[in-house]
């Protein structure tokens, strides 16, 4: 939008739209260098949490030994991925390239929504509005690297090491693997994005830090249901994803707070100006 300058509705769409197509621009030419290291990226990352030499399993068992002598975690030697379908790997490929690329192209896709809502906002909301918008993607990026390190490779090794009995062969579809691997990850990027909800509803009324807190007993139950939707709904991995969105939603009350106190501020020193 152009500064200082009136748009009609139709106008408003038309510039949305371009910012929509420069963003899609964005993720189509990064899903692009992903899909051409898509090989790598399998091997070394989308694979990763399978393997004993991934790095949290080390700094877990570098603990382990120091407290117990020994490893506490294990994994197979071999991870037996199996394709059942003729073009899953081609799919899986397709979702692996559109995932990385939507993940890499984030602070670009955040910076274009600044760039359409900017215009709008007072020079002061507008200054302040360039750390939010960098906040956005830290918070969604933290998001992703807590599943990726903290919760995905648990609750593969729950999986792994989970048996009902010996004489069944552990055999694992990869699109189920690749579900999971969305599931957990983006899920907790996006689960992350919680406090800039909170901002926003604090800024406009509808949040208040007092509401936060007296309902703190409920939002744990929520947070619970939260954690066994992203997680494969074993007990140890949903504490894994349940604790960091504890804390999350503390830091949302003290940002709540913080944001309540300038509302209210900015209110009075809007009576002062009127008197």
């Amino acid at each position: 939008m152009s500064e200082g300058k009136e748009m009609s509705f139709w106008g408003h769409i038309g510039e949305l739209r371009a910012h929509m197509v420069r963003s899609l621009i964005a993720i189509v030419i990064c899903a692009i260098i992903v899909g051409f290291n898509v090989n790598w990226i399998m091997d070394h990352i989308f694979f990763g949490p399978t393997r004993n030499d991934f790095y949290t399993f080390r700094v877990v068992n570098h603990f382990s030994r120091e407290l117990l002598g020994h490893d506490s975690i294990t994994l197979p030697g071999h991870f037996a991925v199996q394709q059942k379908k003729l073009f899953e790997q081609f799919n899986v490929m397709m979702a692996v390239s559109i995932f990385g690329g939507i993940v890499a192209a984030f602070p670009y896709l955040v910076w274009e929504l600044w760039r359409f809502i900017s215009p709008a906002l007072h020079p002061k909301e507008r200054k302040n509005s360039v750390f939010l918008i960098n906040f956005v993607w830290i918070l969604f990026a933290i998001g992703i690297m807590c599943g990726y390190f903290l919760i995905l490779p648990f609750a593969i090794n729950f999986g792994l090491l989970f048996k009902v009995s010996d004489s069944i062969t552990q055999l694992f579809d990869l699109s189920d693997y690749t579900t999971l691997f969305m599931q957990i990850v983006l899920g907790m990027g996006l689960v992350f994005l919680f406090p800039i909800v909170v901002y926003f509803t604090t800024s406009i009324g509808i949040l208040t830090p007092a509401f936060m807190r007296k309902y703190r007993r409920h939002a744990i139950v929520l947070i619970m249901v939260v954690a066994a939707i992203i997680t494969p709904a074993d007990v140890l991995s949903m504490m894994m994803a349940a604790i960091p969105l504890l804390l999350l939603y503390e830091f949302s009350i003290m940002m709540s707070a913080y944001t309540y106190k300038k509302v209210e501020k900015r209110k009075l020193e809007e009576e002062k100006s009127r008197l």
